[in-house]
């Protein structure tokens, strides 16, 4: 394995605007959400990390650990780029555990030596450890090289057993149309793996996407879900506004026609920052997923202070007559330090919430019964940061900056829960029916506010999170 130079990590320098709750890193850039799971006592999360830099770069497995899902300890760096399997990064991947011992798998990547970034190719390859520290790379990588219809995109295994057998989906593009799909594999011992060819495509690339990534395919509550980051898509209205998405289908993966077939692409949460999500199945058979806080086309202000991006907070997915449901995991009610609130409220115009800690507290609001209209805002000395409006069914998100708009649609409006943080908010609308998450950068101190056009009857909640 490639050695690190710790000597020229990148360190924090600034905590103006460094998370108390959330995964970050020790220094330098995160991305992907990798091999999540739990392991001997563990949950353990890796995520894509650039040590030497603010920015993207070559990439590494940073790696966190946790007993509770709350308090995080770094661990070592898990995979280093640089050997003949992984040249030119080490990139997304997945854990599974096989007779003690944590596998984890992940594309390697290689660029050909013309200085062009976007000319590369991409396999797949296995590390290992027994104490879920320390990893070893498998001698004989890589196990699974592209097919001869890819083109250069084919990443991000996630790999599970099923029925004695294991089996993984992979990101890919068809060479023929220049079209996304998902790849399946299929293999008796992790190492050698049989291709099973497609199980979905798309049918569009402003429709559907020229290549999907980050595949994440369980079951959960009899129905098999598939999630994916589909690139390309072009808005639909007040759809898909984001550069890439998030996506997801319920239906059901046929293991012997090798085929899956459901519901039509649908976003998994309609805030301006989130992508490349990931889940596992915790020891009580919960599903839990993380994703990545992505910045895309903007550059996340915190890296001039020696770190950048943010995991969301971890996510409970359930699937309710048909619904995706997607909720904070109960193990963050031990964040809650004190009470701030938990009275029943009358809104009418604007109302400042009285809380101790504006940027770390965690509301919980619920509604008496549809209201006519209503909004939350966090806002600074400027004015509003982050607003959420609803009337008439129609959910809007507003950030201040450019392209500042975010939508959602439903039939009525029953709960919001809100985590905000130093420089993020999540927001979960309807038992996580609905879900918007976003990042934000305040000037001086901020102020919680609801507001009504017509008075609005809620109980309000507001929980000091520490």
């Amino acid at each position: 394995m490639q050695k690190l130079d710790p000597s020229k990590f990148v360190h924090v320098t600034n905590q103006r605007y460094r998370q108390h709750y959330h995964i970050t890193t020790p220094g330098g850039w995160l991305n992907d959400p990798n091999g999540l799971c739990y392991f001997k006592g563990y949950y353990h999360v890796f995520y894509q990390f650039h040590p030497y830099s603010t920015e993207w770069g070559p990439m590494h497995w940073g790696h966190v650990r946790s007993r509770d899902l709350v308090h995080w300890e770094q661990l070592p760096i898990a995979l280093v780029p640089g050997d003949p399997e992984d040249s030119g990064g080490c990139f997304s991947g997945s854990a599974i555990i096989k007779n003690g011992r944590l596998y984890l798998l992940y594309t390697g990547h290689h660029y050909y030596d013309d200085g062009d970034l976007d000319h590369f190719w991409e396999n797949q390859n296995l590390a290992y450890s027994d104490d879920g520290v320390h990893f070893t790379k498998y001698e004989h990588n890589p196990i699974i090289e592209a097919p001869a219809d890819n083109t250069q995109h084919f990443r991000d295994p996630k790999v599970w057993e099923h029925d004695g057998s294991y089996y993984l989906v992979l990101g890919s593009q068809h060479q023929g149309d220049e079209l996304g799909r998902i790849l399946f594999y299929k293999s008796t011992d992790l190492f050698h793996w049989e291709s099973c060819g497609p199980i979905i495509e798309s049918q569009g690339k402003d429709t559907e996407g020229w290549m999907w990534e980050c595949p994440d395919l369980f079951s959960v509550n009899g129905q098999d879900v598939l999630v994916y980051s589909p690139m390309g898509i072009k808005p639909q209205g007040k759809r898909f506004l984001n550069t890439s998405q998030v996506c997801y289908r319920i239906g059901k993966l046929d293991y012997q026609t090798q085929r899956f077939t459901g519901s039509q692409p649908a976003e998994l949460d309609h805030g301006h920052n989130f992508y490349a999500t990931q889940s596992f199945t915790t020891p009580d058979g919960r599903q839990l997923q993380f994703g990545w806080m992505s910045p895309f086309d903007e550059t996340p202000q915190e890296h001039t202070d020696g770190w950048a991006c943010s995991l969301t907070l971890p996510r409970e997915i359930s699937v309710v007559d048909g619904v995706l449901h997607a909720q904070p995991a109960r193990e963050l009610a031990a964040l809650r330090h004190q009470t701030d609130i938990d009275d029943e409220v009358r809104v009418t115009g604007q109302q400042v919430l009285t809380v101790s800690d504006p940027q770390h507290t965690e509301l919980a609001l619920k509604f008496a019964e549809t209201p006519h209209d209503f909004s939350w805002i966090l806002s600074d000395q400027d004015g509003a940061l982050v607003s959420l409006a609803y009337e008439q069914g129609q959910l809007t998100l507003t950030r201040r900056g450019n392209d500042p708009h975010r939508y959602a649609t439903v039939t009525e409006l029953d709960d919001i829960r809100i985590f905000v943080d130093t420089s993020s908010v999540e927001i979960f609308v309807n038992a996580g029916t609905t879900t918007f998450t976003e990042r934000y950068y305040a000037k001086g101190l901020v102020e919680l506010a609801l507001a009504a056009e017509r008075e609005c009857q809620l109980h309000v909640q507001a929980f000091q999170l520490k």
